[in-house]
């Protein structure tokens, strides 16, 4: 039993240690949440995507995907360009003097534009395999089976935990950031950091 709690509870911490780091999935998350706009769909949408990407790196797919250098170039240029697009976009959005938009705003984005923006920062998204897939999917690896699943739970609880967390708490703040001011800067930083990200990506692989 104490061997299954402790898998349990190490999968839950190194999950949330790197789930936790500011990300371009969060970081679109955190602006659906302060836009009180399709909050409750991208939290669920995260979560499953990442508990997909946990549960493959659990039964190996990580190592895979590591060990071929084609599967590591899509996954790395295909992800920076993803985040390059949508960086700009939001840079193009901090330059207008807006309020925070609503569900009812007329900019605002549409349920399929919503699922396939989440879609992309959470499976076109080169450092949430490395860190979930490969990391993670090594990590559980090292654990009998029974462990494994455990551990592979306590991971996705983990996930689970935070985005419900960063997306009530981003709809909570939103009244208080509903400055124009404040959105543009948060619209500012948000692409600064996808577009780092991508460079980040790119840098690495030589580009």
């Amino acid at each position: 039993m104490l061997p299954l709690l402790g898998a349990g509870w190490q999968g839950f911490g190194i999950g949330l240690g790197l789930i936790v780091a500011i990300g371009a999935q969060n970081a679109f998350l955190l602006r659906q949440g302060l836009r009180r706009h399709h909050v409750a769909l991208v939290v669920v949408l995260c979560t499953l995507c990442d508990s997909a990407l946990i549960m493959l790196g659990a039964v190996g797919v990580g190592s895979l995907v590591a060990s071929s250098p084609i599967l590591t170039k899509l996954a790395v240029y295909g992800g920076a360009t993803f985040l390059i697009v949508y960086g700009g976009l939001t840079l193009k959005n901090a330059l207008k003097p807006q309020t925070l938009n609503t569900a009812d705003a007329p900019d605002a984005l549409s349920t399929r534009a919503i699922v396939t923006a989440t879609l992309g920062f959470s499976i076109l998204n080169p450092h949430a395999w490395l860190d979930t897939v490969v990391l993670l999917g090594g990590l559980a690896g090292q654990f009998p089976t029974d462990q494994r699943v455990v551990f592979t739970g306590g991971a996705i609880l983990a996930s689970a935990v935070w985005f419900v967390g960063l997306g009530a708490g981003a709809a909570w703040l939103s009244p208080v950031l509903a400055r124009p001011k404040v959105w543009r800067g948060i619209d500012l930083v948000i692409g600064l950091v996808l577009w780092t990200i991508a460079g980040t990506l790119l840098w690495s692989r030589g580009f």
